[in-house]
């Protein structure tokens, strides 16, 4: 396979893909994704899943949202230590079910940890959070000393 690539291309500069070790690289690298492909942690969940965040903020507060499908609220934990909020997540997922009087019952787990550095340090007994349809937002109200002075600045010629 490699041997092909030893020879120069006719009518041009050597190509990043004419160095057989980038080809055996790249060989390597799609067999381990092949061999590995459909290992989850999680029904519907595949291997190193992270939950999509997203955060927003204005000059009164900061918000944090996360989508976590089929998890339930007793399944999140939400922490905050100076300006780093932590979101941590267990997703449990079994499942039974018979086929040609076989009982096949499945049964897998996976967790999950983001940290976010937030742009202040929030008053932990003033953020909120609220779980509803898979959806986790937590909202987080800047305090007084970390609202950003807004200074206009003067342009001068030359």
């Amino acid at each position: 396979m490699l041997g092909r690539f030893l020879t120069p291309r006719a009518g041009g500069a050597p190509s990043r893909y004419d160095d057989p070790f980038s080809a055996l690289h790249r060989e390597i690298n799609r067999v381990f994704e092949d061999m590995t492909r459909g290992f989850g942690t999680a029904v519907g969940m595949p291997a190193g899943w992270q939950p999509s965040v997203e955060l927003s903020e204005n000059t009164t507060s900061a918000k944090v949202t996360a989508e976590l499908p089929g998890m339930d609220e007793k399944d999140v934990e939400v922490s905050l230590e100076q300006d780093l909020l932590t979101i941590k997540g267990e997703k449990k997922a079994e499942s039974e079910r018979e086929e040609e009087g076989v009982k096949i019952s499945e049964r897998s787990y996976g967790s999950f940890q983001r940290v976010i550095t937030l742009p202040f340090a929030p008053d932990p007994d003033k953020v909120e959070a609220r779980f509803e349809k898979g959806v986790l937002t937590i909202t987080m109200p800047r305090p007084p000393e970390a609202t950003p002075a807004t200074r206009r600045i003067a342009i001068g010629k030359g």
